[in-house]
């Protein structure tokens, strides 16, 4: 549907805009690109939160103290742990941020798997970077990456790993954290944990209480599809969580993020939903790309990773001329297409285009 700046116009003058604006997007965003290229939740944020972030505008000429303070009491509470322990950010990639400040002084090593979430990286140049391949399930190759912490001042695990969707053993994880030296910092982000199904996972939350030096990071923005707007934490002992602090700005936090982020703690029905749409999603389109000879990576989250044999970049390129956005290349593993599990309807479209550019 196509309107003119003038027709537009006559809609405002004559009123009606207010009842057809909303039409006339539903039918141009039929135009939009298909976005499967950051592991987001297509089924959007909880009803909860959406209703507490209407409730919260007429209150958004004061800072958000007030709404920090609540989220903080509502994480510690579900963690079991203080307020002192948890560090609310701007998202998770801001808690990576606030580590390598903390933690990577200028000429200090950071310990890290490839591929994986690289957004530490950008954060740590000007110290030694050492990039420890995965192994050959894709899990982190924990054994070599003890060998190469020693001395490091910060080693980063992503559990269930970013760009592979996989996962590294829980017993494996708690054997590296006991070998680990004190003064090495430890952070295991947990971005996807709430997608994961299997029984040789768990989160090492528990493990702050004994473990002086880790920090686990978590996010809304992925299984509560509150990615634009920001919110995420970290969860340590107290003089780690101070050390951090100590680099973020002030009042760094968002009300309508606090808010939002509160009530979807307090929505579980909602996480437990996408979770189930994510399942069963996940398992159909497996069961196609198998039967069309492309087996997946086996995937604990809301993305996989899928070999099509052949350089992903021209592929890439292909998919976005066809409307569909796909994860980015990733060159320890340049067969391999990222690509986030969207609705049944945004899968179907990417089969299609699949069978066109890459069989």
């Amino acid at each position: 549907m196509t309107v003119s700046r003038r027709a537009f116009t006559k809609f405002l003058g004559a009123g009606a805009a207010v009842a057809t604006f909303p039409q006339v997007l539903a039918k141009t965003a039929t135009a939009a690109p298909i976005l499967l290229n950051s592991n987001e939740n297509p089924y959007g944020p909880s009803p909860a939160a959406l209703q507490a972030m209407r409730d919260a505008m007429a209150e958004s000429f004061r800072y958000p103290d007030d709404a920090e303070v609540a989220l903080g009491e509502a994480v510690a509470h579900m963690h079991g742990v203080t307020t002192s322990e948890v560090l609310l950010a701007n998202g998770s990639s801001d808690v990576l941020r606030l580590a390598a400040a903390a933690f990577l002084p200028g000429g200090k090593k950071l310990v890290t798997a490839v591929p994986t979430f690289e957004s530490l990286w950008s954060h740590a140049r000007g110290n030694e970077i050492v990039r420890v391949p995965l192994d050959a399930k894709h899990a982190h190759d924990l054994e070599k990456m003890a060998e190469a912490a020693r001395g490091a001042s910060l080693v980063y695990l992503c559990n269930p790993n970013n760009p592979t969707a996989t996962i590294t053993p829980k017993a494996a994880v708690r054997a590296f954290l006991d070998a680990v030296p004190t003064e090495t910092i430890v952070l295991v982000d947990e971005a996807y944990h709430h997608y994961v199904e299997s029984g040789d996972y768990e989160s090492v939350i528990p493990l702050v209480a004994k473990k002086q030096n880790l920090v686990v990071a978590r996010t809304f923005s992925k299984i509560y599809a509150m990615a634009g707007l920001r919110c995420g934490y970290a969860i340590a002992q107290k003089p780690l969580v101070d050390k951090m602090l100590a680099h973020q700005a002030y009042n760094a936090m968002n009300l309508m993020a606090c808010v939002a982020a509160r009530a979807s703690l307090l929505d579980s029905e909602h996480a437990v939903a996408s979770k189930k749409k994510n399942r069963e999603t996940r398992a159909w389109l497996f069961g196609e790309l198998e039967g069309l000879g492309f087996p997946t990576l086996p995937s604990e989250a809301n993305f996989f990773m899928v070999d099509v044999r052949k350089e992903v970049r021209p592929v890439i390129d292909a998919f976005r001329d066809r409307g569909v956005r796909i994860g980015r290349r990733f060159p320890a593993m340049p067969q391999y297409l990222r690509v986030t599990l969207g609705t049944r309807e945004e899968m179907q479209r990417f089969l299609e285009v699949f069978r066109e550019v890459v069989i």
